[in-house]
């Protein structure tokens, strides 16, 4: 299977595994292998960046948490806790999917319901971060 290099200065070190014709990649905070999709692919290297670069353990790291949104059930991907409160909501596209100010919209809304006073969206190429300050959010500056 032909993997994108994605924009990550670091180089981690995943675990794969192949079943009949389909790749699946080892999750360090769900402790299962997932089928590899795109979007797997970008998760993945968030929640290695989390717990190798930043420090983080893996309880302060939810994956597909459920939330209700306008009466629908939607699952965000990646949350970053800090003493269990909701520190960065992380929003995976995959690689080809253009990062657009309605998939931006999307994650803010998501985070309507969390609550975390950063979001980052990302396609695991491009990455837009935001902090939630006076009732709007301010893009940080690359």
């Amino acid at each position: 299977m032909e993997l994108p290099k994605l924009n990550f200065q670091e180089t981690f070190d995943f675990k794969f595994k192949k079943d009949k014709d389909k790749f699946f990649i080892y999750d360090l905070v769900r402790k299962t292998y997932l089928l590899l999709t795109p979007e797997e692919w970008v998760r993945q290297h968030w929640i290695h960046y989390y717990l190798t670069v930043e420090s983080y353990s893996i309880s302060a790291l939810i994956t597909e948490k459920k939330i209700v949104l306008n009466g629908l059930t939607k699952r965000i991907d990646l949350l970053i806790t800090e003493k269990a409160q909701p520190k960065i909501l992380i929003e995976c596209k995959a690689p080809q999917i253009k990062l657009t100010e309605k998939t931006f919209e999307q994650t803010a809304r998501y985070n309507s319901i969390i609550g975390a006073k950063e979001i980052i969206l990302t396609n695991g190429l491009q990455h837009i971060s935001a902090y939630f300050e006076n009732e709007q959010y301010q893009f940080y500056k690359p």
